[in-house]
C-alpha cells in the first residue's frame, strides 16, 4: 500500500509527520510512504532516523497552503503546494490514500475537486470517530458542508454505516438523525424532510437522537449537517478537556484529594486514553475516490502513525469500494 503525507502540514510539520512515518513502517511491513514537502527540511529531519529508505520516499515540493488562505484560491495559485501535490498522486492513482493535518478548508476542497466524488454522492462528508459511553459513533458530517439538503444526510448515513460496519466491526449499526428532540416531528425544515427520507430509504434508521444522548453511543452514525455535527464535535471536545482540568484542580486541591489520585490514576489514565484524540489519528473525509484523512491540526508523532493505522484499514477492508457499492445499491 502506498500512502502520501503532507508533509509541511500541521503544526508540528514536518517534525512530527516524519517521526510518526518511521514509527508507523515498523508495525506495518508492506506500506510505502511518500512525503511530500521541502527536500530539505525533510530529508534533514529523517537523517535523524534509521529506516529502510526504500520505504520512505521524499518529493520535493515548493509551495506551503496555509490556514489562513481561501481554499479554492490556494488550491488554484499554488499547485505546487505539499498538498496539492499530494492530492494529485491520490487523483492519478499513484497512491492509495493521502493524510494531512494543514488547512482544514483546503484539504475538503482538495479531495473534492482534485481526488473528486464517488459516482452518486453529491457532497462528501467529515465523518470522525468519537468515544461514548457505551462504544464510538461517529457524527457525520463534521464540518465540511454547512449547508445541507435532505437527501446529503441520507447518503451521509449510508456511508457513515459502511464504515462503521468495516472499520468499527459493528454489524448493522444503528443510523439516527441529531435534532432537538426525538419526536418525528421536532426540528427544522431539514431535519423535518431528513427524517422523513431516512425512514423511507434506511433500514437501520433509528429515528431522532437528541444532544444529551449523543455521547452514549448507542447509535454508531449519527447524521446532521456540517454545522451541526462541527458544534457537536467542539462542545464535546471542549467539555471533556474542562472536566479533565476541574478532576485535577480538586485532586491537587487537598491531602486526601492526592491520595485519592494517586489510588485512581489508572483509572483517569484509562479514560483520558479513550479520550484522547491521537488514539484514532484523524477524520475520514468520506465521498471521495480515493482513502483521505484529516488529521488534526496539532497532531504529534503518535496522531500521525494513527492515521496511518487507519488509512491502512481502510484499504485493507475495501471500505472505499463497499460505499460505492452500497450508493449503487441505494440509488438502484
Amino acid at each position: 500500500m502506498k500512502i502520501v503525507l503532507d508533509g509541511m502540514g500541521g503544526d508540528n510539520a514536518p517534525q512530527a509527520v516524519i517521526s510518526g512515518a518511521v514509527e508507523a513502517l515498523k508495525e506495518f511491513k508492506d506500506i510505502i510512504l511518500y512525503i511530500t514537502g521541502a527536500e530539505d527540511k525533510i530529508t534533514e529531519e529523517l537523517s535523524k532516523y534509521d529506516y529502510d529508505k526504500d520505504r520512505i520516499k521524499v518529493i520535493n515540493t515548493t509551495e506551503v497552503i496555509g490556514t489562513n488562505e481561501h481554499p479554492v484560491m490556494a488550491l488554484r495559485r499554488k499547485k505546487d503546494s505539499s498538498l496539492a501535490v499530494a492530492l494529485n498522486l491520490v487523483k492519478n492513482k499513484e497512491c492509495d490514500a493521502i493524510i494531512s493535518a494543514g488547512s482544514t478548508g483546503a484539504f475538503l476542497a482538495g479531495c473534492t475537486l482534485i481526488v473528486g466524488r464517488i459516482k452518486g454522492i453529491d457532497r462528501p462528508a467529515l465523518g470522525p470517530i468519537m468515544p461514548g459511553k457505551n462504544g464510538p459513533f461517529m457524527v457525520i458530517d463534521s464540518g465540511a458542508n454547512v449547508d445541507c439538503k435532505p437527501e446529503y444526510l441520507v447518503q451521509f448515513g449510508k456511508m457513515g454505516k459502511v464504515y462503521c460496519e468495516t472499520i468499527l466491526k459493528q454489524p448493522n449499526p444503528k443510523v439516527g438523525l441529531i435534532n432537538i428532540g426525538a419526536e418525528e416531528e421536532k426540528g427544522d425544515e431539514l431535519t423535518k424532510a431528513a427524517y422523513k427520507l431516512l425512514k423511507e430509504s434506511e433500514p437501520n434508521f433509528s429515528g431522532n437522537v437528541e444532544p444529551r444522548d449523543v455521547t452514549l453511543g448507542d447509535v454508531p452514525v449519527l447524521v446532521c449537517d456540517g454545522f451541526v455535527g462541527n458544534t457537536v464535535l467542539k462542545m464535546y471536545e471542549g467539555v471533556a478537556s474542562t472536566l479533565f482540568s476541574v478532576i485535577g484542580n480538586e485532586i491537587k486541591s487537598t491531602k486526601r484529594g492526592l491520595l485519592g489520585g494517586l489510588l485512581l490514576k489508572p483509572s483517569f489514565g484509562n479514560i483520558k486514553k479513550k479520550f484522547n484524540y491521537k488514539e484514532y489519528g484523524g477524520a475520514p473525509f468520506l465521498g471521495v475516490d480515493g482513502i483521505c484523512v484529516k488529521a488534526h491540526g496539532s497532531s504529534d508523532a503518535k496522531a500521525f502513525k494513527s492515521a496511518i493505522r487507519q488509512t491502512y484499514i481502510i484499504k485493507q477492508n475495501d471500505t472505499i469500494e463497499k460505499i460505492k457499492k452500497e450508493i449503487e445499491e441505494f440509488q438502484g
